[in-house]
């Protein structure tokens, strides 16, 4: 069976091992590429994945940006525009330092939120749920993480047929 594997030179085996027999090969037969291969529907396609990375250490987010486009060229994800505003939010709260007189005695507090945006493009289904796991368990503390999908589907049946004419 290794010999066969290796004389197609297939771009990934493991799902071409996984489609034969989950006995034969030491695929568990709970992954999520059995699966999908098993249920016979076809995986969704997604145009694109944006992510929205928010933090209050703009040097953690250039971090983990570069360790999120790492694992995406890893996988073989597109990788599309990466970029941050060059100001961050800032939000400030002025406070009496005393609770009834005094009013020229005043505390600022300031919290300076810093964000980070990145875009990927052509992602399958199963690719798309690997790599969105894969950074949120890595994601590090301080950082929120939001993520936007657009999925690619088929025209529906009444919009594929011209209109008769009247």
């Amino acid at each position: 069976m290794l010999q066969v594997l290796k004389s197609l030179r297939l771009t990934q085996p493991t799902r071409f091992a996984s489609s034969l027999s989950s006995t034969a090969t030491n695929i568990p037969s709970g992954s999520a590429d059995v699966s999908a291969v098993d249920s016979g529907e076809p995986d969704k396609l997604y145009s694109k994945l944006e992510i929205e990375l928010r933090g209050i250490d703009p040097a953690v987010l250039k971090s983990y940006t570069w360790f999120a486009t790492t694992a995406a060229e890893h996988l073989g994800i597109e990788l599309g525009k990466c970029w941050s505003p060059r100001k961050a939010h800032h939000e400030r709260m002025t406070l009496l330092k005393s609770v009834h007189i005094y009013k020229k005695h005043r505390v600022q507090y300031e919290i300076r939120t810093h964000f980070r945006y990145m875009n990927f493009h052509k992602l399958t289904g199963s690719t798309l749920d690997t790599f969105l796991e894969y950074i949120e368990r890595n994601l590090p503390e301080g950082v929120a993480l939001q993520a936007a999908k657009t999925e690619l589907q088929q025209l529906p049946a009444h919009l594929q047929q011209p209109p008769e004419q009247v």
